[in-house]
């Protein structure tokens, strides 16, 4: 990274603090005002870093992963129901089977090999 790119990343940063630091030292009765110096902060650091290399390699980043999540193909809205009905069986059985498990070990333990029943 070239030290260009380091230093608006470093302003970015700045500006960040500057927008806490900001808020913070603005009386509380000034809410609206706090915010707005806060926002005006955020914006000015996404700015900052837009206009650098990585800014400019994140943004495109972004737009091939958009491109990507559009070629998904979802399932059909019965599809996501049947699915859905077969997690909750899935866990219904399986759950009993534990339940059975316990309760066959607990018995096994408990009540023939200690005679604690």
């Amino acid at each position: 990274m070239e030290m260009r790119d380091r230093l608006k990343l470093a302003a970015a940063v700045l500006a960040l603090v500057a927008g806490v630091v900001g808020f913070y030292m603005l009386p509380v009765d000034q809410g609206a005002l706090r915010v707005l110096l806060f926002v005006v902060s955020i914006v000015v650091a996404a700015g900052i870093v837009w206009l650098s290399a990585p800014g400019k390699q994140f943004a495109h980043y972004a737009q091939e992963s958009i491109v990507e999540a559009k070629k998904v193909v979802w399932p059909t809205r019965k599809e996501t129901t049947q699915m859905t009905l077969m997690v909750f069986i899935f866990v219904l059985v399986l759950s009993l089977f534990m339940w059975l498990v316990d309760s066959t070990l607990s018995w096994l333990f408990y009540d023939v090999l200690l005679n604690r029943g």
